[in-house]
């Protein structure tokens, strides 16, 4: 077998060895011993720098996050047996919480009416009286049953749990047809009729706000004509009882 060309003698293969080595024979001593201590020394220091902030987290955050998460525990179960032990309030009889729910339902009543009688309302929020949206569709349904069930002598008992329920119903259905109509707003109309909506209503709110006769008959006959353009297009109801109070305020006031 023919060996290599060059055997570990040879000077060349001792030269590539070790010629890293070599270099270190051109450094001075002292120099080697200096970086030598130098490199020891930042090694002790940042021993000694992780120990103690391994001893300052060990003696003193430790503790404290100890202390706040028992004094946390104990706070805690203190309000925990102060629930358990504070008595639990009394139910209301069945015919309080029917009353409860008749101021209730009044209540809905007057601010329904409320909306559907000012115009400026319902045009800032026409999903509102738009049967078609169904969360309004909802509420008017919840609102009709909750109208039957109401009366006004002390029903059975059975009768006052489905009102006591309606009224519940009809409630939450009102505050979701709201919210839902505070999403939409206007953003369904065309930019046209959109502009349109906005002009009735700085004409209406001029109409309210102004003290000459002349000046609100004009704002409100011209309110009164873009309204009519706009219902004819299907995508704004005025319901009757804002429709009756624009003709009322259309009305020339009476001398006295």
């Amino acid at each position: 077998m023919a060996g290599p060309p060059f055997g570990r003698g040879w000077p060349g293969y001792r030269r590539r060895r070790h010629g890293a080595f070599m270099v270190l024979r051109f450094i001075p001593f002292p120099l080697l011993l200096i970086a030598g201590v130098i490199g020891v020394s930042l090694l002790m220091a940042a021993l000694v720098t992780a120990f103690g902030l391994a001893l300052v987290v060990g003696t003193v955050v430790l503790p404290v996050l100890a202390v706040r998460g028992v004094r946390r525990s104990i706070r805690d179960g203190r309000r925990h047996r102060q629930q358990l032990s504070r008595p639990a309030a009394p139910a209301l009889p069945p015919v309080d919480r029917w009353r409860l729910a008749k101021n209730r339902f009044a209540g809905l009543r007057a601010e329904y009416a409320a909306y559907e009688c000012d115009a400026i309302a319902v045009l800032r929020l026409p999903a509102l009286a738009d049967v078609t949206v169904p969360s309004t569709a909802r509420f008017v349904e919840a609102f009709a049953e909750a109208q039957a069930l109401d009366v006004d002598g002390t029903p059975p008992p059975q009768h006052r749990d489905r009102y006591v329920a309606a009224v519940e119903l009809a409630w939450r259905a009102w505050e979701a047809a709201r919210e839902a109509a505070e999403r939409i707003r206007l953003s369904h109309l065309p930019q046209e009729e959109r502009s349109a909506v906005e002009r009735v209503v700085r004409l209406l709110t001029t109409a309210r706000d102004t003290d000459n006769d002349a000046e609100r008959l004009v704002a409100y006959g011209k309110a009164r004509s873009e309204l009519a353009r706009l219902e004819r297009t299907g995508r704004i109801r005025i319901p009757r009882p804002a429709q009756a109070q624009l003709d009322n305020a259309y009305r020339p006031q009476l001398p006295t």
